[in-house]
């Protein structure tokens, strides 16, 4: 039987729960689960305001919280994490790689409703990096009956509820369009910056095409880059409303269906995202020269996965699809890319 009492009556009985303190320098559990409370930790307990205590047996049918949060993880397993804990009554789930990181944000408000069971996460298609904490799961109560873990449980064992998806090596073929680029009476900026965005993901780069403002040649580059093993294709250039850019025309030439020309989300709001069989295409818009981040880097981590993009993904990205411009940017630690 738990029963509350006062710490100073309480001496040689087990704590039935972590007691946490925080002062300067330091912030976790004091005393841990299980301890046998001493005389000497009468005035300590007093000292962070702890008065009374809760110590004794669990009732049965009635859970710890500590054996909520082993079990709440345990239903919630993620290939490429690994989960520490329980500490103070909750399990951290902390990524073992880069990638990213999926919700089943539907399933996650099931169980959150369940009632004294909390499952924090980072948010869906969040870009991970090793290291990053991704989820916590506890109950609120110290207690609650063990029907809700089961609930929860059962919930999970029809569905996943957290994924962290890795990245597939990409052989990517760029193509530079643009009349000015290929003539030589300007310098190209596109190829470093696609340089650096696809340096982050596996794979390599298998060759650049620069291509005049020419139908044809726009269409021949492509094939030859897909002929070489390219298994992403990008464009540059040529992605604006004007009659004389050719790049959405070219892809749609070459059979690609075209999920969307134009994304709700800025900067990058002429993005082009499209599909050749399994082989992702996209048409990336000028914003990419000119800032850190655009569609561009919020696109590529699901590329990377294999997950195919769907209209309703596109649609999706309209929320969270203004960038805030801070004079730092933070991506993707910000509101930019939510889908």
């Amino acid at each position: 039987m738990i029963r509350k009492t006062d710490v100073k009556d309480a001496v040689g009985s087990p704590l039935c729960h972590d007691i946490t303190a925080m002062y300067e320098g330091f912030k976790g559990a004091l005393f841990k689960r299980g301890h046998v409370i001493e005389e000497k930790d009468i005035e300590t307990l007093l000292d962070i305001g702890k008065k009374t205590v809760y110590v004794g047996e669990v009732e049965e049918g009635m859970l710890h919280e500590d054996d909520c949060a082993l079990r709440l993880a345990a239903m919630a397993q993620t290939e490429g994490t690994h989960y520490e804990g329980p500490s103070e009554g909750k399990m951290l789930l902390f990524a073992d790689t880069k990638g990213m990181f999926r919700v089943n944000v539907r399933l996650l408000e099931k169980i959150n409703s369940i009632g004294d069971i909390t499952v924090a996460t980072l948010p869906d298609h969040f870009r991970a990096e090793k290291g990053d904490r991704l989820a916590s799961m506890r109950i609120v109560p110290l207690f609650t009956e063990e029907e809700k873990i089961r609930e929860a449980e059962k919930l999970c064992a029809k569905e996943p509820l957290l994924n962290l998806l890795p990245y597939r090596e990409l052989t990517a073929g760029i193509i530079i369009t643009g009349s000015e680029v290929y003539n030589g009476r300007i310098k190209d900026r596109f190829e470093p910056v696609i340089r650096n965005k696809l340096a982050y993901y596996p794979g390599r780069i298998s060759d650049i095409k620069i291509c005049d403002d020419d139908m044809d040649m726009i269409t021949a580059s492509a094939r030859e880059l897909i002929d070489k093993g390219a298994d992403l294709l990008i464009f540059t250039g040529g992605m604006s409303v004007d009659p004389d850019d050719l790049t959405p025309g070219a892809i749609k030439r070459l059979g690609a269906d075209i999920i969307s020309y134009g994304v709700p989300a800025q900067p990058g709001n002429m993005t082009l995202i499209a599909y050749l069989s399994d082989i992702p295409i996209l048409g990336v818009p000028g914003a990419a020269i000119s800032m850190p981040t655009t569609m561009l880097d919020v696109m590529l981590p699901q590329i990377y996965t294999g997950l195919k993009f769907t209209k309703q993904d596109i649609i999706r990205l309209a929320e969270g699809g203004l960038c805030r411009m801070c004079e730092t940017c933070h991506y993707p630690v910000c509101t930019f890319g939510r889908y």
